[in-house]
């Protein structure tokens, strides 16, 4: 089976947690969404390139995300969509970690991207972003002066949490010093809205086709964590963005923390079962 390309800086870090020079760190709460839009042929993928001078996965080609606000769930927020028990079922968390998790998913995105998965009502969804209002907002909601849901409060908008679906989620692995656990998400990118090069944590932001992608990293053109480069595995086996959501619609995510071992020809990580056949596929 094809090996999934590990960066050398995790191969470093397995070697040094293995040799006993380093202590597991305790995992942090995080939510990533795998923006797309529909492609000439296939679905394409908003990735951002981390800045090299980042702590964690530095230099990689990610999807929108980063770590939970406690605040994010502090007070309460106008939602519609799935009920936060229905996504404490799909993302097998209690009900209060599934909304902490959908809500920082949604504020994650607005704060790398620009789109906003909100809208006045259930029906209608933010249709522009790029004025220096929300410019301002989006700015003080990445530097922590702004809590997401007084943000919502103050504009009278609605979570739309119908507007994601669930995909996967994964635990860092036990050696890396920094270590998350991951929800990913899927959404499709509100018609009207426009993604931006805003954020202060990457140095390049760029629409793939999800096949492109794949194949720049198994080239090794581009770089991607092992579950960026799965995910975006079990989104290209689909024809449209429509049909990815309607592959979220029936999942119920359980968390994976993948191992490595040494099996002679160097370090082989360990994926999830089920996307174990589409990497026997790919050695044809």
């Amino acid at each position: 089976m094809r090996r999934v390309h590990l960066p050398e800086t995790l191969v470093e870090q397995y070697h040094a947690f293995t040799s006993g020079d380093a202590e597991p760190a305790v995992p942090r709460d995080a939510a990533t969404v795998i923006l797309l839009r529909d492609g000439a042929s296939s679905p394409e993928a908003y990735l951002l390139r981390r800045q090299t001078s980042m702590a964690f996965a530095a230099g990689m080609y990610v999807y929108p995300g980063g770590g939970v606000d406690p605040r994010d769930v502090d007070a309460e927020v106008s939602w519609v969509g799935p009920s936060r028990e229905e996504w404490s079922e799909r993302l097998g968390v209690e009900a209060r970690q599934a909304a902490a998790l959908v809500c920082a998913a949604v504020r994650e995105t607005f704060e790398e991207s620009g789109v906003l998965l909100a809208g006045p009502n259930a029906d209608e969804v933010v249709a522009d972003t790029t004025g220096e209002d929300w410019e301002a907002d989006r700015s003080a909601l990445e530097g922590k002066e702004l809590a997401f849901t007084d943000f919502l409060a103050r504009r009278g908008l609605v979570l739309r949490t119908d507007l994601l679906g669930a995909w996967t989620a994964w635990t860092t692995p036990v050696f890396e010093p920094r270590r998350y656990r991951t929800w990913f998400f899927v959404a499709s990118l509100p018609e009207g809205q426009r993604t931006r090069d805003v954020s202060t944590e990457s140095d390049e932001v760029v629409w793939l086709p999800v096949a492109d992608a794949l194949a720049q990293a198994d080239a090794r053109e581009i770089a991607m964590m092992p579950p960026t480069y799965l995910n975006a595995l079990e989104v290209v086996q689909l024809a449209s963005v429509a049909d990815v959501l309607a592959d979220a619609a029936g999942r119920r995510v359980a968390m994976f923390t993948p191992e490595l071992t040494d099996e002679g020809e160097g370090p082989v990580l360990s994926v999830p079962p089920e996307v174990r056949p589409l990497l026997e596929a790919l050695d044809g």
